[in-house]
Protein backbone atom coordinates (compact mmCIF):
# COMPACT_ATOMS: atom_id res chain seq x y z
CA UNK A 1 0.00 0.00 0.00
CA UNK A 2 0.75 3.45 -0.38
CA UNK A 3 1.03 5.92 2.51
CA UNK A 4 1.25 9.37 0.55
CA UNK A 5 0.25 10.87 -2.16
CA UNK A 6 2.59 13.98 -2.71
CA UNK A 7 0.92 16.51 -5.20
CA UNK A 8 3.08 19.79 -7.92
CA UNK A 9 3.69 22.35 -6.45
CA UNK A 10 4.67 25.47 -9.13
CA UNK A 11 7.85 27.04 -8.14
CA UNK A 12 9.46 29.78 -10.15
CA UNK A 13 13.10 29.53 -10.29
CA UNK A 14 13.61 32.78 -11.29
CA UNK A 15 13.90 34.71 -14.05
CA UNK A 16 10.27 33.11 -15.07
CA UNK A 17 11.35 29.21 -15.47
CA UNK A 18 8.74 27.74 -13.62
CA UNK A 19 9.35 24.00 -12.13
CA UNK A 20 6.65 21.09 -10.51
CA UNK A 21 8.54 20.74 -7.30
CA UNK A 22 7.78 17.25 -5.50
CA UNK A 23 10.34 17.19 -2.55
CA UNK A 24 10.85 18.02 -0.24
CA UNK A 25 7.07 18.06 1.21
CA UNK A 26 6.40 19.10 4.73
CA UNK A 27 4.46 15.79 5.63
CA UNK A 28 7.36 13.76 3.50
CA UNK A 29 10.99 15.11 3.37
CA UNK A 30 12.46 12.35 2.22
CA UNK A 31 12.43 8.83 0.57
CA UNK A 32 15.38 6.86 0.98
CA UNK A 33 18.47 9.65 0.64
CA UNK A 34 15.97 11.87 -1.98
CA UNK A 35 15.92 14.88 -0.35
CA UNK A 36 14.83 16.99 -3.63
CA UNK A 37 12.87 16.58 -6.70
CA UNK A 38 11.59 19.07 -9.68
CA UNK A 39 10.23 18.69 -12.97
CA UNK A 40 11.53 20.86 -15.05
CA UNK A 41 8.82 20.87 -17.57
CA UNK A 42 7.33 20.26 -19.96
CA UNK A 43 8.14 23.64 -21.36
CA UNK A 44 7.99 24.84 -25.04
CA UNK A 45 10.32 27.42 -24.95
CA UNK A 46 10.43 29.65 -28.04
CA UNK A 47 13.29 30.93 -30.16
CA UNK A 48 15.61 32.73 -28.77
CA UNK A 49 15.83 31.64 -25.49
CA UNK A 50 16.39 34.51 -22.97
CA UNK A 51 19.42 34.29 -20.66
CA UNK A 52 17.12 35.32 -18.07
CA UNK A 53 15.41 31.89 -17.43
CA UNK A 54 19.00 30.29 -17.85
CA UNK A 55 20.48 29.20 -13.97
CA UNK A 56 22.87 31.16 -13.36
CA UNK A 57 25.99 30.06 -10.90
CA UNK A 58 24.55 29.03 -6.94
CA UNK A 59 26.12 27.11 -4.48
CA UNK A 60 25.92 24.03 -2.93
CA UNK A 61 27.01 21.85 -0.13
CA UNK A 62 26.49 18.16 1.50
CA UNK A 63 24.16 16.65 -1.31
CA UNK A 64 24.40 15.80 -4.65
CA UNK A 65 22.65 17.11 -7.71
CA UNK A 66 21.35 14.25 -10.18
CA UNK A 67 20.18 16.09 -13.60
CA UNK A 68 18.16 13.83 -16.16
CA UNK A 69 16.36 15.24 -19.25
CA UNK A 70 13.39 14.10 -21.08
CA UNK A 71 13.84 16.07 -23.74
CA UNK A 72 15.81 19.37 -24.70
CA UNK A 73 19.49 19.75 -23.61
CA UNK A 74 21.06 22.27 -20.77
CA UNK A 75 24.84 22.99 -20.69
CA UNK A 76 26.29 22.47 -17.20
CA UNK A 77 29.60 24.36 -15.83
CA UNK A 78 31.39 23.73 -12.59
CA UNK A 79 33.87 25.54 -10.25
CA UNK A 80 36.03 22.37 -10.99
CA UNK A 81 35.99 23.27 -14.36
CA UNK A 82 33.73 21.02 -15.79
CA UNK A 83 31.84 21.96 -18.67
CA UNK A 84 29.16 19.34 -19.99
CA UNK A 85 26.81 19.19 -22.20
CA UNK A 86 23.46 17.13 -20.39
CA UNK A 87 21.47 15.37 -23.58
CA UNK A 88 17.98 13.27 -22.99
CA UNK A 89 18.87 9.67 -21.09
CA UNK A 90 22.28 10.84 -19.49
CA UNK A 91 22.97 11.20 -16.26
CA UNK A 92 25.01 14.04 -14.50
CA UNK A 93 25.66 13.68 -10.92
CA UNK A 94 27.63 16.25 -9.11
CA UNK A 95 28.15 16.05 -5.49
CA UNK A 96 28.80 18.70 -3.46
CA UNK A 97 31.15 17.84 -0.82
CA UNK A 98 32.11 20.64 1.41
CA UNK A 99 31.09 23.13 -1.45
CA UNK A 100 30.78 23.61 -5.27
CA UNK A 101 29.40 26.29 -7.82
CA UNK A 102 27.32 25.38 -10.73
CA UNK A 103 25.30 26.60 -13.56
CA UNK A 104 22.93 25.38 -15.88
CA UNK A 105 22.04 27.02 -19.19
CA UNK A 106 20.38 26.44 -22.18
CA UNK A 107 23.18 27.24 -24.83
CA UNK A 108 22.46 24.14 -27.02
CA UNK A 109 18.76 25.36 -27.22
CA UNK A 110 19.24 29.38 -27.29
CA UNK A 111 18.98 30.08 -30.86
CA UNK A 112 16.59 27.08 -31.68
CA UNK A 113 14.29 26.80 -28.94
CA UNK A 114 12.61 23.88 -28.39
CA UNK A 115 11.04 21.72 -25.74
CA UNK A 116 12.64 20.97 -22.67
CA UNK A 117 11.20 18.36 -19.88
CA UNK A 118 13.48 16.17 -17.20
CA UNK A 119 14.43 15.84 -13.51
CA UNK A 120 16.41 17.64 -11.61
CA UNK A 121 16.56 15.70 -8.09
CA UNK A 122 18.93 16.02 -5.07
CA UNK A 123 20.43 13.13 -3.28
CA UNK A 124 21.87 13.30 0.32
CA UNK A 125 25.05 11.73 1.57
CA UNK A 126 25.78 10.14 4.90
CA UNK A 127 27.26 12.13 7.06
CA UNK A 128 30.73 10.34 6.70
CA UNK A 129 30.85 11.88 3.56
CA UNK A 130 29.33 15.35 3.53
CA UNK A 131 32.86 16.96 3.56
CA UNK A 132 34.28 14.99 0.97
CA UNK A 133 35.73 16.87 -1.85
CA UNK A 134 33.48 17.74 -4.83
CA UNK A 135 33.15 15.74 -7.84
CA UNK A 136 31.72 15.19 -11.31
CA UNK A 137 30.46 12.68 -13.15
CA UNK A 138 28.66 12.26 -16.44
CA UNK A 139 27.02 9.08 -17.90
CA UNK A 140 25.94 8.85 -21.45
CA UNK A 141 22.40 7.14 -22.42
CA UNK A 142 24.10 4.17 -23.79
CA UNK A 143 26.30 3.60 -20.31
CA UNK A 144 23.14 2.87 -17.90
CA UNK A 145 21.53 -0.21 -18.18
CA UNK A 146 18.06 -0.67 -20.08
CA UNK A 147 15.64 -3.52 -19.10
CA UNK A 148 12.40 -4.83 -21.09
CA UNK A 149 9.75 -7.51 -19.70
CA UNK A 150 6.12 -8.12 -20.69
CA UNK A 151 5.11 -4.52 -21.15
CA UNK A 152 7.25 -2.49 -18.91
CA UNK A 153 10.55 -0.85 -19.99
CA UNK A 154 13.14 1.35 -18.72
CA UNK A 155 16.62 3.13 -17.84
CA UNK A 156 18.18 2.14 -14.38
CA UNK A 157 19.27 5.85 -13.80
CA UNK A 158 21.60 4.73 -10.58
CA UNK A 159 21.64 2.58 -7.70
CA UNK A 160 20.52 -1.20 -8.01
CA UNK A 161 16.69 -2.06 -8.94
CA UNK A 162 15.21 -4.99 -11.45
CA UNK A 163 18.28 -7.83 -11.16
CA UNK A 164 20.85 -5.28 -12.48
CA UNK A 165 23.04 -2.36 -11.08
CA UNK A 166 24.03 1.22 -12.94
CA UNK A 167 27.62 1.92 -12.89
CA UNK A 168 27.12 5.31 -11.44
CA UNK A 169 28.87 6.16 -8.19
CA UNK A 170 26.64 7.00 -5.26
CA UNK A 171 27.13 7.04 -1.75
CA UNK A 172 24.09 5.25 -0.02
CA UNK A 173 22.12 1.93 -0.99
CA UNK A 174 19.47 3.44 -3.76
CA UNK A 175 17.36 2.97 -6.91
CA UNK A 176 16.27 5.43 -9.53
CA UNK A 177 14.97 4.56 -12.47
CA UNK A 178 12.93 6.04 -16.15
CA UNK A 179 10.49 3.43 -16.71
CA UNK A 180 7.98 3.37 -19.23
CA UNK A 181 4.60 0.43 -19.17
CA UNK A 182 2.67 -0.19 -22.48
CA UNK A 183 -1.92 -0.56 -21.81
CA UNK A 184 -2.15 -2.88 -18.54
CA UNK A 185 1.46 -3.53 -18.29
CA UNK A 186 2.35 -4.14 -14.58
CA UNK A 187 4.74 -2.93 -12.43
CA UNK A 188 6.20 -4.04 -9.17
CA UNK A 189 8.15 -1.65 -7.07
CA UNK A 190 11.83 -3.12 -5.65
CA UNK A 191 11.06 -5.21 -2.52
CA UNK A 192 14.98 -5.02 -1.31
CA UNK A 193 14.56 -0.87 -0.75
CA UNK A 194 13.00 -0.02 2.65
CA UNK A 195 11.36 3.14 1.52
CA UNK A 196 10.36 3.70 -2.38
CA UNK A 197 8.26 6.31 -4.44
CA UNK A 198 7.05 6.26 -8.15
CA UNK A 199 6.18 10.05 -9.70
CA UNK A 200 3.93 9.83 -12.42
CA UNK A 201 5.74 11.43 -15.87
CA UNK A 202 2.84 10.73 -18.30
CA UNK A 203 -0.65 8.70 -18.16
CA UNK A 204 -2.35 6.73 -15.53
CA UNK A 205 -1.79 4.13 -13.29
CA UNK A 206 -3.59 2.21 -10.88
CA UNK A 207 -2.87 0.86 -7.80
CA UNK A 208 -5.09 -0.79 -5.33
CA UNK A 209 -8.23 0.07 -6.88
CA UNK A 210 -6.82 3.97 -7.15
CA UNK A 211 -6.10 5.83 -10.33
CA UNK A 212 -3.39 8.25 -10.28
CA UNK A 213 -1.90 11.05 -12.57
CA UNK A 214 0.53 13.02 -13.97
CA UNK A 215 2.45 14.91 -11.45
CA UNK A 216 1.80 12.62 -8.33
CA UNK A 217 4.12 11.04 -6.23
CA UNK A 218 2.75 8.05 -4.90
CA UNK A 219 5.44 7.46 -2.04
CA UNK A 220 4.71 3.42 -0.20
CA UNK A 221 5.10 2.03 2.72
CA UNK A 222 7.82 -0.04 3.92
CA UNK A 223 7.58 -3.93 3.04
CA UNK A 224 6.45 -5.78 0.19
CA UNK A 225 6.41 -5.19 -3.36
CA UNK A 226 3.73 -2.44 -4.54
CA UNK A 227 2.15 -3.10 -7.90
CA UNK A 228 1.20 -0.48 -10.48
CA UNK A 229 -0.91 -1.25 -13.35
CA UNK A 230 -0.81 1.24 -16.65
CA UNK A 231 -4.38 2.40 -17.80
CA UNK A 232 -2.86 3.33 -21.44
CA UNK A 233 0.68 3.93 -22.15
CA UNK A 234 2.67 5.68 -18.94
CA UNK A 235 6.02 6.93 -17.93
CA UNK A 236 7.13 6.73 -14.47
CA UNK A 237 10.11 7.88 -12.18
CA UNK A 238 10.90 5.25 -9.31
CA UNK A 239 12.78 6.25 -6.51
CA UNK A 240 14.44 5.43 -2.81
CA UNK A 241 16.34 3.61 -0.92
CA UNK A 242 18.09 3.73 2.75
CA UNK A 243 17.04 6.52 4.91
CA UNK A 244 20.05 8.71 6.52
CA UNK A 245 18.80 10.38 9.11
CA UNK A 246 17.32 13.84 9.69
CA UNK A 247 18.65 16.75 7.20
CA UNK A 248 17.95 20.14 7.34
CA UNK A 249 17.53 21.85 4.32
CA UNK A 250 17.71 25.71 3.58
CA UNK A 251 18.08 27.45 -0.46
CA UNK A 252 20.44 24.94 -2.04
CA UNK A 253 22.48 23.79 0.96
CA UNK A 254 21.94 20.51 3.24
CA UNK A 255 23.86 19.13 6.17
CA UNK A 256 22.76 16.96 8.94
CA UNK A 257 24.20 19.89 10.94
CA UNK A 258 22.03 23.21 11.32
CA UNK A 259 25.55 25.48 12.02
CA UNK A 260 27.01 23.88 8.66
CA UNK A 261 24.32 25.24 6.97
CA UNK A 262 25.03 29.23 8.15
CA UNK A 263 28.67 28.20 7.66
CA UNK A 264 27.81 27.51 3.92
CA UNK A 265 25.90 31.15 3.93
CA UNK A 266 28.89 32.96 5.30
CA UNK A 267 31.06 31.52 2.48
CA UNK A 268 28.47 32.05 -0.31
CA UNK A 269 28.51 35.76 0.95
CA UNK A 270 31.99 36.22 1.39
CA UNK A 271 32.74 34.43 -1.98
CA UNK A 272 35.02 31.66 -0.55
CA UNK A 273 33.32 29.40 -2.80
CA UNK A 274 35.00 29.26 -6.22
CA UNK A 275 32.55 30.09 -9.21
CA UNK A 276 32.49 28.34 -12.42
CA UNK A 277 35.45 28.82 -14.39
CA UNK A 278 33.70 29.41 -17.93
CA UNK A 279 30.96 31.06 -16.12
CA UNK A 280 32.04 33.88 -13.77
CA UNK A 281 30.26 36.81 -14.70
CA UNK A 282 26.84 36.63 -12.60
CA UNK A 283 25.76 34.55 -9.42
CA UNK A 284 22.72 33.73 -7.56
CA UNK A 285 23.38 35.89 -4.32
CA UNK A 286 22.09 34.94 -0.86
CA UNK A 287 18.72 35.38 -0.40
CA UNK A 288 17.26 36.95 2.61
CA UNK A 289 14.83 34.36 3.02
CA UNK A 290 13.82 30.73 1.72
CA UNK A 291 10.17 30.28 0.76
Amino acid sequence: MHDLVIETREHDLGGGFKVGRVLPFRQRRMVGPFIFFDRMGPHDLPAPIPQRIDVRPHPHIGLSTVTYLFEGQMTHRDSLGVEQDILPGALNWMTAGSGISHSERFDGMRSQGGRMDGIQAWVAVPEANEEDAPAFDHYASDALPLFSENGMSGRLIAGSAFGMSSPAKTHSPLFYADVALQSDARMALPAEHPERAAYIVSGLVEHEGQRYKAGQMLVFAPGGAPELKALGNARLMVLGGEPLGTRHIWWNFVSSRKERIEQAKADWLAGRIALPEHDSSEFIPLPQTVA
